[in-house]
């Protein structure tokens, strides 16, 4: 083991408080109270979406049962709006709406201009 392993480097982390709070907090550029805010909205975003995947997708596809491709097709294609409503109501709840507005923002422009491009060639 080098002197440089990811033992050392997790406890180095460890000596100088939560390293990984304080890079979020750089790239997101807030406070690293507001860091955890943020994870929490994914955090309820993402368990209140699978609470909802079983009921939602059943009622538009069926039960996953009698046609697996039809409820496959209709997690996807209903799911990623869900989550994306979901993320925004959370945050607002919790005060982080121009945070996750933005996210939102930056999520939706790199989907369309990756098809824009894929579609140019």
């Amino acid at each position: 083991m080098g002197p440089h392993t990811r033992y050392d480097l997790f406890m180095s982390e460890r000596a100088q408080g939560h390293g990984w709070l304080e890079r979020l907090a750089a790239r997101w550029k807030v406070p690293v109270g507001r860091v955890l805010v943020i994870l929490l909205v994914f955090a309820l975003t993402g368990t209140t979406v699978m609470l909802l995947k079983r009921p939602v997708v059943a009622w538009v596809a069926g039960d996953q049962g009698e046609q697996p491709l039809l409820f496959t097709i209709a997690y996807y294609v209903l799911i990623l709006p869900i989550y994306n409503l979901l993320l925004l109501i959370y945050g607002t709840v919790f005060g982080q709406f121009r945070f996750f507005w933005g996210f939102e923002k930056r999520f939706f422009r790199r989907i369309f201009d990756r098809g824009r491009r894929s579609g140019d060639q």
